[in-house]
């Protein structure tokens, strides 16, 4: 399955190189349609103009020289790149009356969204390109508009203007540039094809809902060496609508930092995920999540791999959950759903730091959680270190976690804190867990494993550190099928794998190494 990944996957670099060749019949210079670089003058209609001009020559380049040129919302057109000379900065405006709305929706909280400072709908072949900046000015807006608008934030963040907006365009190429400070997203591409973001900078902290680069039902994309500062997710792969599946999907080489997730796939989640992969990433002090797979609006996640990943100091290295919330979001094209699927994902090569400071205390590694009749199928996760700071008590290992069924999936939904310091499985299966170590800084009474309502469960070449007086290292809570083998535990508990609860059968323990373990099997039948 892997394999046919990686050949659609090359396909699509294929297709997405013919369609990032863009043809520049002449250059357009906003100077020569009146724009002025003071940072004081809107030139929203010059640089507009300058826009206009371009297409309906057939084709070129915008060209914005050495200044700052404030501006409300510009529309890109069909063959049409703005190209940013060094020292060049648009300016967004601190003034919403100069924004539009070109194709409105709303966001997962249920705000309505989509103003913007640069924005292109239904266009082909366009690009963002060169050495230059697009400041949106987030903050300033922010404080000029809370003087009018005395609502809460929760209710009016949603006026405020994403930075860059792609909706529903082919051939999109975006290099270079410089994002910084948006009023809402920083970057959101919208049902587009033939995706090129290539060594773009993003800074884009200050507001609340800052994400990065946001991928929304988009197909025949590469992400590559691009450097993310965000205060909302920091790559972050949506389906606001049910119409366009993200797929075929190559993202490498990108260092990511938020106060949020770093790698994020779902809360708005209606059409499918599918074909993407993602490697040779760096993931550091984000604030809720390193990486987070999620479906619960009815999304088919799947055949997704991430590979080659490092983290340092990230909350919670890991989260995978299918839900059943099932909003919609596009409220006039869309109904309801059923639940979702989420299958075939494969998380391998990674090596972490987690912070000691996380959102559920005592820190805990990995959640994994379908909901009742709604599995978690096939997922792996292969060749996997993890650095925790332990402090896990007896009872802590004996925490219920709610089921959530139809919350927003967040790590903090799961709260307190769950019962497992490494792992923490339920709903799930077919799950693999092969070449698997944890490091701990504190003694952690917790079990490095619990697995509640799984079956088809594979734990292979495990390296756990030395903890003492645990009931457990490992919990199987009604399991069907289990194979645990080549387990090297440097610790002290009064049993390795204990298997509770009257479904549980077929549990096989083999072939490892656990001297300071009292009993390697012990079954509880209650």
């Amino acid at each position: 399955m892997i394999r046919m990944i990686k050949v659609k996957l090359l396909v699509s670099l294929c297709v997405l190189a013919a369609f990032t060749s863009f043809v520049r019949a002449a250059d357009f210079n906003i100077i020569k349609y009146g724009a002025v670089g003071d940072g004081v003058t809107l030139n929203t209609n010059a640089i507009q103009r300058a826009i206009d001009e371009c297409y309906k020559s057939g084709g070129g380049s915008v060209i914005f020289p050495e200044g700052k040129f404030l501006s409300g919302t510009i529309v890109i057109k069909d063959n049409v790149t703005i190209s940013f000379q060094k020292n060049a900065v648009l300016l967004g405006s601190i003034d919403l009356k100069d924004y539009k709305n070109i194709d409105p929706f709303t966001e997962g909280l249920g705000i309505d969204v989509g103003w913007a400072l640069l924005v292109a709908v239904d266009a082909k072949n366009i690009g963002v390109t060169g050495e230059g900046t697009i400041d949106g000015q987030g903050s300033a807006i922010k404080a000029k508009h809370i003087l009018t608008d005395t609502r809460p934030e929760g209710q009016r963040w949603g006026m405020r203007p994403f930075l860059l907006r792609i909706v529903r365009c082919t051939g999109v190429n975006v290099k270079g540039v410089t994002l910084k400070y948006a009023g809402a997203w920083t970057s959101h591409y919208f049902q587009s094809r033939q995706i090129n973001i290539e060594n773009v900078k993003i800074q884009s902290v200050g507001v609340a809902h800052n994400d990065g680069i946001g991928i929304d039902g988009c197909q025949d994309v590469v992400i590559k060496d691009c450097d993310v500062v965000s205060g909302d997710d920091a790559l972050v792969f949506k389906t606001t609508s049910s119409k366009m599946a993200c797929k075929n999907i190559v993202v490498t080489g990108l260092r990511l930092k938020s106060n949020q997730a770093g790698i994020k796939m779902g809360t708005e989640s209606m059409a499918a995920f599918e074909n993407i992969k993602i490697s040779n990433c760096h993931i550091y002090e984000t604030r809720n999540g390193g990486i987070k797979l999620l479906t619960v609006d009815g999304a088919h996640l799947r055949n997704i791999e991430i590979s080659d990943i490092t983290m340092e100091e990230v909350r919670t290295p890991m989260l995978f959950r299918l839900g059943s919330r099932l909003s919609v979001f596009r409220k006039d094209a869309d109904t309801k759903q059923q639940t979702g699927t989420f299958e075939n994902v494969v998380i391998k090569n990674v090596k972490v730091k987690a912070s000691a400071d996380a959102q559920l205390m005592p820190p805990t590694g990995i959640l994994i959680t379908g909901i009742p009749g709604h599995y978690i199928t096939g997922l792996t996760l292969e060749n996997i270190e993890i650095s925790l700071a332990g402090g896990g008590t007896a009872a802590h290992g004996r925490q219920a976690v709610p089921e959530a069924i139809d919350q927003y999936p967040e790590v903090k939904t799961f709260g307190p804190r769950v019962p497992a310091y490494g792992i923490w499985a339920r709903h799930v299966k077919g799950l693999k867990l092969i070449n698997v170590k944890f490091n701990l800084s504190g003694n952690d009474l917790r079990p490095a494993l619990v697995c509640e309502d799984g079956s088809d469960l594979e734990v292979n070449n495990w390296n756990l550190p030395d903890t003492k007086g645990g009931e457990s290292i490992i919990r199987l809570e009604n399991v069907k099928t289990a194979l645990v083998k080549n387990v090297t535990v440097k610790g002290r508990a009064k049993a390795l794998v204990r298997v509770e609860g009257t479904a549980s059968t077929n549990v096989k323990v083999i072939g490892n190494k656990s001297s300071g373990i009292s009993k390697e099997l012990e079954i509880i039948k209650k």
